[in-house]
């Protein structure tokens, strides 16, 4: 775990500086405990993957405690910064179901076991977000009778926002992966080499040279390397392509959408190709995709807003001719494993979906997303990468060169 304390090291977080941000924002709050119940939320204060359902309660004073199902509890334990003396399994048994053993922890903070305890409630297009259940919230409210319980996930969001230097570098890493991944790809299917290739082939052959180099998972919950060719591409509005069985054709497109993971830093981009012959169609296509690209990196840099993003590059499709191609929407969020989707806080006009006037801030970290489909032609692309904002520009962090290659 030298990697934990190592403050040269390249992928350092200072996690027990995070954990007293946090207890100062609980404090400016009055929330006298917090439950901490998401992914995101366990990945950004423990540094480790907890698959199965997992808690962390952290005090107004002192470590935090991961709760996780008793079969990973050594595991999650090896991983974090917190050792095993902070990481505790539950299991059907007296008294240690995840209900009973986390109300009784949390009691011995509070002053005659009562207080204001802060909890994750909410919705997310991301179905393993981790959110309380009604039961969970119904059966910890009762177990802690005398408590009041607090919405208060805002108060990781907004820390979370702007990455420091050990997380930006975990995802360059993840990113520079993923780039080995698409080289592996690519030297697979040229020269022909994609005849009698199925989707799944292409996803297995990205997966084998990332974990080669170093990568943990291929961590997306969309069916971990999306690829999809012929008209699987060009699905309307279509941005989840888990690959299928369907051999590689010629005179088709290919969408290659890989993903690694790195100490929880995630490495996601998309590159494209057209299999010859290619008609003038196609390539019409392909080069407004590009193009639009090529913009649209060009646009993001701290003071804008997804709203003012996408107002210039659908004014850009409509000049071009192409805008009934493309969704309308260009970025996503991202962070530590777990941290999807979403950008910023929940402070929009629709609960729980990015505030399309979130000012972008230096640091901040998303992903460049955008989906072009014509399923009247069977073509489609789309385009992901993470990068970081600055004042001036967006540093992309996968250098794979953008274009939509003809593979002969």
């Amino acid at each position: 775990m030298t990697h934990h304390t190592n403050i040269k090291n390249p992928y350092f977080i200072d996690f027990p500086k995070r954990i007293k941000d946090i207890q100062a924002e609980m404090g400016s709050q009055g929330i006298d405990c917090y439950l901490g119940s998401r992914l995101r939320t366990l990945s950004w204060t423990a540094d480790a993957f907890c698959p199965w359902r997992s808690f962390v309660v952290i005090p107004a004073d002192g470590l935090p405690t991961v709760f996780t199902f008793v079969i990973d509890a050594a595991r999650v334990a090896d991983d974090s910064w917190l050792g095993e003396d902070n990481v505790m399994g539950f299991a059907p048994m007296g008294g240690q179901d995840q209900i009973e053993q986390i109300a009784d922890f949390i009691k011995d903070f509070l002053k005659n076991g009562r207080g204001r305890i802060g909890v994750e409630s909410g919705m997310s297009n991301y179905l393993p977000e981790g959110w309380l259940t009604h039961y969970e919230y119904t059966q910890f409210q009762a177990a802690l009778s005398g408590c009041e319980l607090i919405n208060a996930h805002t108060l990781i969001d907004k820390l979370a926002l702007i990455k420091d230097q050990g997380t930006i570098n975990r995802f360059k890493e993840a990113s520079r992966i993923v780039d080995i991944g698409h080289h592996a790809v690519f030297d697979a299917i040229k020269d022909g080499g994609y005849k009698g290739m199925t989707e799944t082939e292409i996803a297995g052959i990205a997966a084998l040279a990332m974990r080669k180099a170093g990568s943990e998972w291929e961590w997306s919950f969309t069916g971990g390397n999306e690829i999809a060719s012929g008209y699987r591409t060009g699905f309307a509005g279509g941005a989840c392509t888990p690959a299928s069985r369907r051999q590689l054709q010629p005179g088709e497109p290919l969408m290659v959408d890989i993903h690694a993971m790195f100490k929880l830093g995630l490495g996601d981009h998309s590159h494209n190709y057209l299999m010859a012959p290619v008609t003038d169609r196609q390539r019409w296509h392909a080069d407004n995709f590009v193009d639009i690209v090529k913009t649209t990196l060009e646009t993001y840099r701290a003071g804008t807003t997804p709203s003012l993003l996408a107002e210039k590059m659908m004014g850009f499709a409509e000049e071009r001719g192409f805008a009934d191609y493309m969704v309308p929407g260009f970025e996503h969020g991202i962070g530590l494993m777990g941290d999807e989707w979403r950008i910023g806080l929940n402070d929009g006009p629709f609960p729980y979906w990015t505030n399309p006037d979130h000012v972008y801030q230096e640091n901040e970290l998303l992903i460049c997303a955008m989906q072009y489909a014509c399923p009247d032609d069977n073509i489609g692309f789309r385009y992901e990468n993470p990068i970081v904002i600055h004042a001036d520009h967006c540093e992309p962090l996968s250098k794979f060169p953008l274009g939509v290659d003809e593979i002969r």
